[in-house]
């Protein structure tokens, strides 16, 4: 028997449901897929209280952790009971399931955590970070439609963007700079326009987005804005900020340990089951499925994450300070000399700081490339390699590795040069003997 447990304002008895239930039981309240109101309403102070305000999960022999539900199909007790199920009479929402392409409980656990974290009535978890942003512009565009989204965003995006979405549906976007608010409203074209994408602090400069505004202008115009927040989860919530659709790399930070690929897509309940449709949903019928075993792992992690996000953040803002008194060209939201620090600071969540990642301008990759390889191969401050969010400290230089993707000329635009280090501070250690690893490094330059 799998047993969880709703925290509302009333007690409530635990909640026990039968391995498969009855058809007359489909008047259950329908909550498999959508977060509580009071975590809802929780998320609006702070999203660890929210994550701590959903229903946990049992084990099937009453573990404290839940059963990993590893089949990849589901009975049913009445031939009837799967054709509702196909007719979208019965669902996850009732506990009925069919398929785990469909919808999976142990993955439906992890969403539901996904969801709690970034204050949206549901979502979904799907194999890596890129394939829920496609699913979601896939589902959200249609073929002749209009993007706009920021200059600066994860090369893989770009690319997305650029090359494969025009050449294979049509789909075309125009990029400004999303700090220039005249241009991103001239670039929407009422009507035409479906998408405004952007990231909360874009990969890799740390250009920090006005996302009430941003999200106001769209909505003006009918258009559905898109926010990726891999850089920032805990730290942001661009949902309760007022964007419609969040998505992740969960791979990052809320994995937390480079061992996992990963992702999320986080919106309405509306979204998510239009997603998950037999006939039109993008999730259902482009296959971009997770694990069920790697939803298990991620759902035991995301408990800590606000423990980890404020170290991270804690040692990302003493470096940046102590990077600038070197006299080092050093980019971090934290810093008051950060074009966006105002703007930031008022919309950051309570203690848990400005992020984990900083950016280092060495104006050249030669002298970006000597530093990085001190600081691996001499003072082992940190690692050469892409992503981010690990326990170590991760480095690369952007312009010929996570933003490649982007020619000479975007690079100019997203103002990415070519000896821009991005640096994913890691929390192992000592803060005071990382620095010093870090100060070796420098004076060998």
């Amino acid at each position: 028997m799998a047993a969880h447990f709703v925290e509302t304002t009333q007690p409530q008895p635990l909640v026990f449901s039968g391995k498969k239930r009855n058809d007359r039981d489909d008047d259950d309240d329908g909550d498999a897929m959508v977060a509580k109101k009071s975590a809802l309403a929780v998320c609006e102070v702070d999203p660890a209280a929210a994550l701590a305000s959903i229903r946990h999960e049992f084990g099937e022999h009453g573990g404290v952790n839940m059963s990993i539900e590893a089949s990849a199909t589901f009975t049913v007790m009445e031939p009837d009971t799967m054709r509702r199920m196909f007719a979208g009479e019965l669902g996850p929402d009732n506990d009925f399931f069919v398929y785990s392409r469909h919808f999976n409980p142990t993955v439906l656990n992890l969403s539901r955590q996904m969801a709690a974290l970034e204050g949206t009535q549901a979502a979904y978890c799907t194999s890596s970070g890129m394939s829920a942003i496609s699913s979601v512009m896939l589902q959200l565009c249609s073929s002749g439609g209009h993007v706009v989204a920021s200059n600066t965003l994860y090369g893989g995006t770009h690319a997305l963007l650029t090359h494969f979405l025009p050449r294979t549906c049509n789909i075309t976007t125009s990029f400004v700079d999303i700090t220039d608010h005249g241009a991103v409203a001239d670039a929407i074209v009422e009507g035409r326009t479906q998408v405004l994408y952007f990231e909360s602090v874009a990969n890799p400069t740390l250009t920090v987005a006005d996302i009430p505004e941003l999200s106001r202008m769209a909505h003006e115009k009918g258009v559905t804005v898109v926010v990726d927040n891999t850089f920032a989860p805990m730290v942001l919530s661009p949902a309760k900020l007022g964007a419609d659709v969040v998505v992740h790399s969960i791979s990052k930070f809320i994995s937390g340990g480079a061992d996992i690929i990963a992702g999320a897509v986080c919106g309405s309940e509306k979204l998510v089951k239009g997603m998950m449709d037999l006939r039109g949903g993008s999730l259902m019928l482009l296959g971009p499925t997770m694990n069920a075993k790697v939803a298990f792992e991620l759902s035991e992690r995301i408990p800590h994450l606000g423990l980890r996000m404020r170290e991270h953040s804690r040692r990302a803002h003493v470096y940046a300070e102590r990077m600038r008194e070197l006299g080092m060209k050093v980019i971090y939201p934290g810093l008051e000399t950060h074009p966006q620090h105002k703007l930031a600071k008022g919309m950051v969540n309570k203690d848990y700081g400005y992020g984990g990642l900083l950016s280092i301008d060495m104006e050249t990759e030669e002298k970006a490339n000597k530093l990085m390889t001190y600081l691996q191969n001499a003072t082992q401050f940190g690692f050469m390699a892409v992503s981010l969010g690990y326990y170590e400290t991760l480095m690369s230089c952007s312009g010929s590795s996570t933003s490649s993707e982007l020619d000479p000329s975007q690079k100019a635009a997203a103002g990415i040069s070519p000896g821009l280090i991005r640096m994913s501070v890691g929390y192992v250690g000592t803060l005071e003997q990382k620095w010093s690893q870090f100060v070796k490094a420098f004076l060998r330059m």
